[in-house]
């Protein structure tokens, strides 16, 4: 399947910036899933200053913020040739060692609600990816998708609590718990192609775990799959922090505004 995808970032602020910096994980790479035909990035009010992959293997461009700027706008054009590989990304490059991804972060730190639900799927007699599977499931039923009820800080443990948060706050316990069993798991940001609809809002999330014998495998747990052609990877991380697709820091008072437009079509 070829998927366009046409991604805006309008960031607005009320007074000019003096110095700022944006980092940009928005450029999705070749892998067994999927082919980048074509892929530009252009920014408006702010320069490129580097262009690097960092240690996830994630293509980063750093963007210095324009003095004076009041308005910077990021445009992503791309087409991704995509396959369906029922959800298995394949084996783990040895650049990292496996068990840093079993390392918990502040964001999918374990508590008594994640360490009960780990403790539901232990002693089961099934595979392990039968067992993923059924976490996905039980987290789809534990945390309703709800937008407006967590933010880019909310926690594993606050969204099981609450019952209810987003596609990264699904994936987030899902980390927690899949390490809490034992098993390597890692953030997936990028997007999807959705079935009744063109324009969306945000980017799309989901987890991967490493199974024996066959390499990364990724849980949608918002829409109770594993991923197929209708998913393009962008970038990997331990949580959301270091899989997000605009992070950054800028000095000064100025208050902005946030518009995000993203469009994913066949």
């Amino acid at each position: 399947m070829h998927l366009r995808i046409a991604h805006s970032t309008l960031y607005r602020y009320d007074s000019p910036v003096d110095y700022g910096l944006q980092r940009l994980r928005l450029r999705p790479l070749d892998g067994a899933s999927q082919k980048v035909l074509s892929w530009t990035i252009t920014t408006d009010g702010a320069t490129v200053e580097a262009e690097y992959d960092d240690h996830f293997a994630n293509r980063v461009l750093l963007l210095n913020i324009d003095p004076g700027t009041e308005k910077l706008d990021i445009r992503v054009q791309g087409v991704v040739e995509t396959q369906d590989t029922n959800g298995i990304f394949g084996s783990h490059p040895r650049a990292l060692p496996l068990w840093l991804f079993q390392r918990q972060t502040p964001l999918t730190e374990p508590g008594t609600g994640v360490a009960t639900l780990a403790a539901e799927l232990l002693g089961q007699d099934d595979t392990a990816l039968d067992r993923l599977h059924a976490l996905s499931a039980r987290i789809s039923e534990s945390v309703a998708y709800l937008t407006g009820t967590s933010d880019s800080e909310t926690t594993a443990e606050e969204a099981l609590a609450t019952g209810s948060g987003v596609c990264q706050d699904q994936t987030h316990v899902f980390l927690s718990a899949a390490r809490r069993l034992g098993y390597p798991a890692r953030y997936v940001s990028g997007y999807l192609m959705m079935n009744d609809r063109v324009d969306q809002e945000a980017g799309h999330a989901w987890a991967e775990a490493h199974v024996d014998g066959l390499g990364w495998v990724g849980f949608d747990v918002s829409n109770g799959i594993s991923p197929d052609d209708r998913y393009v990877r962008v970038a990997t991380g331990l949580d959301y922090s270091e899989a997000a697709p605009v992070s950054g820091l800028r000095f000064g008072t100025a208050g902005e505004s946030l518009d995000v437009a993203i469009q994913v079509q066949q």
